[in-house]
């Protein structure tokens, strides 16, 4: 029971990694909140009495606070706080995306890890340590991996929480980050529908060493992790679980690259 005691918060609770991670963490003995627009009650509901379901908007200051402040009320504390929650925002090329795309992309994925840092860090320090683990992206690593606004948002969040680490340090209160490959999860069901529907689904995760995807059970762990004490010397670390895909990020050449100018 690597987590018997512990309070947390996971946000896109409602499929895919936060699904996975917060069963993981509750069969692993943690009182949770699952946050998520939709899907978050069906993940509480399969855990039973140790989860509470709410709705919420990772990128909202007003909808984080009232997380850490359900944690609080309904647990008595808050020891662990996975911003997962994150979206995609396709793969258009800088041309296609508007200004309103790069803005609702970075709001949700680096503002939302940003806010739940904020205000979980000092509901943290009461229980005098912490960890919070923020989701980004092998898109964040090399370019190749995701679109303009996606890459550029997981980026900053790989570098918010090496800064996060050091001014929260003194608080015994560790973030990190999870930099995941090709995962099937409802943001990549785009890709995986299409793999399977043209007789491709071999081709999936193909370019990494181990020649395939990765399951959300897998992030799970990693994330795990994290959360329990055995990472109690890992800080300020992106841990890259991507089958080996960043090890050299194979770069195609798309075409409007070449005739943009």
């Amino acid at each position: 029971m690597r987590l018997e005691g512990k309070i947390a918060i996971v946000t896109g609770a409602g499929s895919g990694i936060g699904r996975a991670s917060a069963r993981l963490f509750a069969e692993q003995g943690a009182r949770l909140i699952c946050a998520d627009l939709k899907g978050h009650d069906e993940t509480a509901a399969e855990i039973g009495e140790a989860a509470i379901a709410i709705q919420a908007d990772a990128g909202s200051d007003e909808d984080v606070q009232d997380l850490v402040q359900a944690a609080l009320q309904r647990f008595g504390g808050l020891d662990v706080f996975f911003a997962n929650a994150g979206i995609s925002g396709g793969l258009a090329s800088i041309f296609e995306q508007s200004a309103e795309d790069w803005q609702e992309i970075l709001r949700v994925n680096l503002i939302g890890p940003f806010l739940a840092i904020k205000h979980a860090a000092p509901a943290m320090k009461e229980r005098g340590k912490g960890s919070i683990i923020c989701t980004a992206s092998v898109a964040g690593i090399r370019a190749g991996a995701g679109g303009p606004a996606y890459s550029a948002s997981k980026a900053g969040v790989i570098n918010l929480v090496k800064v996060a680490a050091t001014q929260l340090a003194a608080a015994d209160i560790r973030v990190n980050a999870i930099c995941p490959g090709l995962i099937e999860t409802g943001m990549t069901k785009p890709i995986y529908d299409w793999a399977r529907a043209s007789g491709k689904e071999d081709r999936l995760g193909h370019l990494n060493p181990l020649k395939r995807g990765g399951e959300p059970e897998e992030i799970a762990g990693a994330a795990l992790f994290l959360a329990s004490d055995e990472s109690s010397y890992v800080n300020g670390h992106a841990l890259v679980v991507d089958g080996g895909l960043s090890i050299s990020h194979p770069f195609n050449q798309q075409e409007y690259g070449r005739t943009a100018f």
